[in-house]
Parts: structure tokens; C-alpha cells; sequence
């Protein structure tokens, strides 16, 4: 017999050999018809493979990540097959979940594969998944999963790496795949599929190795619930950062200038000075002091940080000077200049805690498949700051970073967010810096201060940055979709390398403790995400064009143009549309440019010295005199950004 111990506690003994499937058609069938995967001491196993040890269970439905990490697992299994159905030559390579849907690299060889052939591939899915076959694990040995993959050069090579023992291959219907697992319990829960899409992609994300055809795809366990995604990406299409940025005259690519390099046009950089203006006031309420640093470094300063060893691959090429041996890099990060800063002077425990901020902009070469607008670029402003504190103001220095980020949320509508603590990978100690002891009091310090805020957190294992763990902050946008903003890293391991010190009240030096921040993460990333969220219709307070005043003629142009002077006047960003077009036009254009508010001037409003107010949307707010319209936008814009305390 073996005990089952279940997420509330209360257990259960099985025969030997029963299935996590069985067990949870024991705990009830509505639960086992819904259950996607399960997990048994924190492992993921096959839901039809059977139990010989005891332990703590944990079944996922299509409510939980894991879940449909399952579901689009298995179903990427399914596209290869469809694939190879039709193109029987057809290398496959590897084929993982993502975050919305699946995808498989494929080698197709002679053979094209494009947009025209993705309906008979979705229409093949479905086929094989009416088979309800099922997944079922099984082990190989390195020789024979060679042998058995002898003409396929990607499967032999990620073979090769692996240990004999530990090899698996995954079989349902008449398809076998090499797999580590982790399967939904039959094909036949796919009811619905789509192909997204299909673009290159390198073998290993590699440059110099063969390109590859990456088939994207999604499935769903109903037709209802593909329906609404696709109605969603639609929206999203719309949303588009990219297309938004051009059509609102924000930012521009250039490929003279270089790929990932955006150019920040009058009215994205007047949009980004705003963003910039909003939390250096906060800063300044709450401590901080404002720093400058070059856009490069010498070689030795990353050395030394641990950085150019993690990530100098990741890094532009160094660049030499005259002086034999002489090393810069463009700046990839910001924390080892400002641990620089730090040590300019002695440090005593009555300067601390120390809160240093920059604005400061960072470069590091991303390929050029990754590349998206904003989102992935080269060359990135981040809203950096590091605070030197000691070990005894750690919790609180963090907790009123919780409160800067949350105050950044709420003036900017971002209402839906859960912080994810990022721990280290405990089974890879390798991959980080710093002795467990510190780390233990890092990792700590971040799940205290995020309970005592009432944080709604989730924690995740192998997230942590290579010297400390973080917490980051995952924020749900318009369109449910989840995205990564700001994150809070707690760093007892640059200190350590950069020998950096204070003098205690005990007369002794110690070493302080180093709290890395960025709310906004980057201003780049932060401006494509805000942009999509609000579908370019910023907060009144943030916008580039405020007001546009429509004159119903020429007749009014003067009239509008006293108007503007009093709006400018009042810090009123606007602008008149003197074009010579109907009133009705000028409406629509203010409408498509997302302006918030379009005042009309005409023969009336001269006569009377007011403005015909429309809200964007079509909402018309009647007539008011200027400093009435005045006075509506500052409400609005308090009622949108309340006081920061810290």
C-alpha cells in the first residue's frame, strides 16, 4: 500500500499501482474528467503512469498553468504528427509549451510550408486527436534512441547530452517522440486547434546553425474558448504597440541607425520626459538621489560585478582603444556603477540607508530573430536604483519599494497584478553567486516583507538573478495577458566583490546590504506594454496631446488661437486643427489621434467666450468657459495621480 497525502491535508492509502488518473476518479469524476496533470512530491508525472511510491499529490485542471502546459505539450505532440502525416521527411527537432499555445521546430527540408497549408494540418489534428490515444512514457537506452533517431542530426545531438538512464521517449497512436514528459491522459481532450503561424527559426537559437521552420500553434479543450482567443487576437492586432507607436508618431525603427534601436519621435520622447518627471517625484519624496553614469564601462568593472562571466556573450564586442590591453564595453547594466559611486567615500551606518537613482541607459545584443518593437530591443533605458542599506533596514527599505511600485499601478490603471517571488534553482547551485548563507537571509527578507504587505504572491523556482533572488511583478493588461514590470532584487554578493563597506555604530566595518529596484523595468518595455493596455488611450495626465481645439472655420482661428495661449498658460498641452475641413472631419481625425478632449470654437462659443467640450469616445460635456475646462482636467488628472507618501 502506499499513502496519498492531498493538498488539505488529509490522506489516503492505494494499492500499488494505481494511477494519479485513478486517484482522482476516487476523490470524485468531475474532478477526473477536468484534471490535466499532476505533480507527486513536487514532480510532474504521467497521469496513466502507475504509482509505486507515496507522497504528497497535486492535480491541475485548465484553471492552472500547469495544466495547460499539459494540454499545449501534448498538443505539440500532435502537430508533429499532423506534420509528419504529410511530409513524412520532415526532421523534427523540439516542440515545448509557451505561454499562450505550443510550438515545433521543424527542419522541412526541399519542401516549403507556409499559411496555405496550415488548414489541413489543424484539420489533421483534430483527426488524430479523435483516436483518443493515449500518452505513454516509456525508457530507452542511449544506444537504442540513436539508432532509433540514426538520420535525424537534431535528436542525435540533444541525445548526446543526455545520461544513459534518462532517456525517455513519449508514444501514442503511431508517433514517438523524444520526451521528458508531463502529458494530458488522451488525444481526444483537444476539440480545438489553430495554426498561428510559421516563421524561421535558428537550431539553438543559434546564428550560425541551420534555419528551421517554428510552427506556432494553440488548442483548447473547446471550440468556445478558441473562439474567444481568436477574438482577442484580433483586439490585440489592434493593439499593437508597433502599429499604435506609428500611427500616434512615438518611436521609429531605422535599419541605418541599426535593428533594436528605437528613435523616440517629439512626441514619444515628450511622452517618456512625463513618465520620467512622474517617478523622479516620487523618488525624491522618498529619498532618493539622483545619479549620472557613462554609456560605457571598462571591461574589468563587469569582471568584477560577475556580469561579463554570466553575460558577456550577451554583451556588444568590447571596444579597444590605442592603449594596448584596453578594454570598454557598451553598458549592459547599471548596478556596478553605482556600487562605484558608493565607494567614492567612506561610508559610516548614519549615511545609510544610501538610495541612488538613474535614469540610465543600457546596451546588449539581442539576435535579431528575438527582436520586437519595444518589447526587445538593444538599447534600453532602464529606471534603476540601488539601495545600500544595512542588514537591519533590509525589510523596510524593501517593503517601501512595494509601495513606490504599487503607487506606479494604480496612477497608470494596471488594477490586476500578482508578484512572483523568484527563488534559486536548488537543483542547479552552479548557475549562482554568493555563499547559501546569504542567500537564505535574502530569500527570507523578500517573502517576509511581501506577507507583512498583504502581497498576493506566487513562488517560483530558478527565477532568482544569478546574485539574489527578486520579486517580480506580473500585471494582467486589458486583454488578460500577463506581462513582467518591475522587480525588486536583494543582492548581499556585489557588495561582497566590490569589497564595499561602512563603518558601524560599534566602531567596526561591515558590509551593507544592496537593494536593486526598477518599477517600471524599462522605459521602453513599459511604454510597449502601457500602450497596449490602454490601446494608446493614455491617462489624461499622461498623454502627449491634451486638448485639440476645433474652430468650425477659418472665421475662429484667431479666437482659438487666444484659447490655446490661455490653455498653455495653464500647462495645458494643445494644439488647433486650422486645416481647411468640415467640423465633422476634424472630429474623426481627434478621434482616430486618441486626443481626450476636442473644444469647438465657433460663432456661439466666440460670442459667449466658452468652448463646446467632447470627450474622446463621443461623450459631449457641454459648454464651458476656459478656467472651468481648466479646473475638469486638473480634477481629473488628481483624481488619476493622489499624493505619494513614502
Amino acid at each position: 500500500m502506499i499513502e496519498i497525502i492531498f493538498p488539505d491535508g488529509n490522506k489516503k492509502t492505494f494499492e500499488q499501482g494505481i494511477t494519479a488518473l485513478q486517484i482522482a476518479e476516487n476523490i470524485s469524476n468531475q474532478l477526473a474528467k477536468k484534471v490535466l496533470s499532476a505533480q507527486l512530491n513536487g514532480k510532474t508525472i504521467e497521469l496513466n503512469e502507475p504509482l509505486y511510491e507515496g507522497g504528497q499529490i497535486k492535480f491541475f485542471t485548465w484553471d492552472d498553468d500547469a495544466g495547460k502546459r499539459a494540454f499545449w505539450h501534448s498538443s505539440a505532440h500532435l502537430l508533429a504528427q499532423a506534420i509528419l502525416d504529410f511530409y513524412p521527411k520532415a526532421k523534427l527537432t523540439i516542440g515545448p509549451p509557451i505561454e499562450n499555445g505550443f510550438y515545433y521546430d521543424i527542419d522541412f527540408g526541399e519542401e516549403d510550408f507556409g499559411e496555405s497549408d496550415f488548414e489541413k494540418i489543424e484539420k489533421q489534428i483534430l483527426r488524430r486527436a479523435q483516436e483518443k490515444a493515449e500518452f505513454k512514457m516509456r525508457k530507452v537506452s542511449k544506444t537504442d534512441a540513436l539508432a532509433f533517431y540514426k538520420d535525424n542530426p537534431y535528436k542525435t545531438e540533444l541525445i548526446e547530452n543526455l545520461e544513459d538512464g534518462s532517456i525517455t521517449f513519449c508514444d501514442h497512436s503511431d508517433f514517438t517522440d523524444l520526451c521528458r514528459g508531463g502529458h494530458i491522459p488522451n488525444t481526444g481532450l483537444v476539440k480545438a486547434v489553430k495554426i498561428l503561424n510559421a516563421a524561421g527559426a535558428y537550431w539553438r537559437g543559434n546564428e550560425k546553425n541551420k534555419q528551421l521552420t517554428r510552427v506556432y500553434g494553440i488548442s483548447f479543450p473547446k471550440q468556445s474558448m478558441l473562439d474567444e482567443y481568436l477574438q482577442k487576437l484580433e483586439e490585440a492586432k489592434k493593439r499593437d504597440h508597433r502599429k499604435l507607436g506609428a500611427e500616434l508618431e512615438l518611436f521609429a525603427f531605422s535599419q541605418r541607425v541599426g535593428k533594436g534601436l528605437p528613435l523616440w519621435l517629439p512626441k514619444g520622447a515628450a511622452l517618456r520626459e512625463r513618465l520620467v518627471k512622474f517617478l523622479q517625484d516620487a523618488q525624491k519624496k522618498a529619498g532618493y538621489l539622483q545619479v549620472i553614469t557613462p554609456h560605457i564601462g571598462h571591461k574589468d568593472l563587469y569582471v568584477c560585478s560577475g556580469h561579463y562571466a554570466k553575460y558577456g556573450k550577451d554583451s556588444f564586442q568590447p571596444i579597444t582603444t590605442p592603449e594596448e590591453g584596453e578594454e570598454f564595453l557598451l553598458k549592459p547594466m547599471n548596478c556596478p556603477h553605482h556600487c562605484e559611486i558608493y565607494k567614492v567615500k567612506p561610508r559610516s551606518y548614519k549615511d545609510l540607508p544610501l538610495r541612488l537613482a538613474e535614469f540610465g541607459t543600457v546596451y546588449r545584443y539581442e539576435q535579431s530573430g528575438e527582436l520586437h518593437g519595444l518589447t526587445r530591443v538593444r538599447g534600453f533605458t532602464q529606471d534603476d536604483a540601488h539601495i545600500f542599506c544595512t542588514a537591519d533596514q533590509l525589510k523596510d527599505e524593501f517593503k517601501k519599494v512595494i509601495d513606490l511600485v504599487l503607487y506606479i499601478f494604480k496612477a497608470l490603471d494596471f488594477n490586476d497584478y500578482k508578484a512572483q517571488i523568484s527563488l534559486r534553482d536548488p537543483e542547479n547551485p552552479d548557475k549562482y553567486i554568493g555563499s547559501e548563507e546569504n542567500w537564505k537571509k535574502a530569500e527570507h527578507a523578500i517573502i517576509e516583507a511581501a506577507a507583512e504587505k498583504g502581497l498576493p504572491t506566487i513562488m517560483e523556482y530558478g527565477e532568482a538573478a544569478f546574485y539574489g533572488p527578486k520579486l517580480d511583478f506580473m500585471v494582467k493588461d486589458a486583454l488578460g495577458r500577463m506581462w513582467q514590470l518591475g522587480t525588486i532584487q536583494v543582492d548581499y554578493n556585489l557588495p561582497e566583490r566590490f569589497e564595499l563597506e561602512y563603518k558601524g555604530a560599534d566602531n567596526q566595518m561591515h558590509r551593507p546590504v544592496m537593494i536593486h529596484r526598477a518599477p517600471f523595468g524599462s522605459l521602453e518595455r513599459f511604454v510597449a506594454v502601457l500602450l497596449e493596455h490602454c490601446a494608446g488611450n493614455f491617462p489624461i495626465w499622461l498623454t502627449p496631446e491634451q486638448v485639440r481645439i476645433l474652430p468650425v472655420s477659418e472665421k475662429y482661428h484667431n479666437y482659438a488661437s487666444q484659447v490655446l495661449q490661455q490653455l498653455e498658460a495653464h500647462n495645458i498641452r494643445a494644439s488647433i486643427d486650422e486645416r481647411n475641413e468640415k467640423i465633422g472631419r476634424k472630429i474623426r481625425d481627434a478621434e482616430v489621434a486618441k486626443v481626450p478632449y476636442m473644444a469647438i470654437a465657433g460663432e456661439i462659443e466666440q460670442e459667449q467666450n466658452n468652448l463646446n467640450i467632447r470627450k474622446h469616445g463621443g461623450y459631449n460635456l457641454g459648454p464651458m468657459d476656459v478656467i472651468t475646462f481648466v479646473q475638469y482636467i486638473e480634477e481629473e488628472i488628481k483624481k488619476l495621480i493622489p499624493e505619494f507618501n513614502n
